[in-house]
């Protein structure tokens, strides 16, 4: 199955904290490719590949960075496909850095920013699959068993105080 979604970071230092991404859109069986591109190292690269992205079949663009985090920007300049920003923990500043960069987009180039953190690693997953449910009904009844099975969890929790 081809590929529907790129997960970009911009250092492949990142990949470890974007795992639980990679494992999310498997789990929901979405197909994907990760590529180390950089908004500041690789500038020609990282806006080539993106506005060849549509043409290649992808469908939503996740891009992670930290610091000076400008590749979901930069993806967004240049592609008409949704993008989702993942802003990386940095040890300066725990990722408010990252988060500043990331979601402060001018109109008209939006980037859909997550969480700073594991959870918002799995959200630009989740985010990425209901963008993509919109068009797939079968990936719509996965996402709703992941939210039922979650709810089952939730509610079947005994808590002793």
């Amino acid at each position: 199955m081809k590929p529907t979604v790129v997960i970009l970071m911009g250092s492949d230092s990142d990949a470890p904290a974007l795992k639980p991404c990679g494992d999310t859109l498997r789990e929901l069986g979405i197909p994907f490719v990760a590529r180390v591109l950089s908004a500041h190292r690789t500038p020609d690269e990282a806006a080539a590949f993106v506005k060849s992205a549509k043409a290649k079949g992808f469908k939503v663009i996740i891009a992670a960075a930290g610091g000076a985090a400008h590749l979901a920007g930069v993806a967004a300049a240049n592609t008409m496909l949704p993008v989702i920003g993942i802003p990386v923990e940095t040890s300066s500043f725990k990722g408010m850095d990252s988060l500043l960069s990331t979601v402060q987009m001018p109109a008209g180039t939006p980037v859909a920013t997550v969480a700073v953190g594991s959870a918002g690693v799995k959200n630009a997953a989740f985010l990425a699959a209901r963008i993509l449910a919109l068009g797939d009904a079968g990936l719509e009844k996965a996402l709703e068993r992941y939210k039922k099975n979650t709810k089952e969890k939730v509610l079947g929790k005994k808590i002793v105080l």
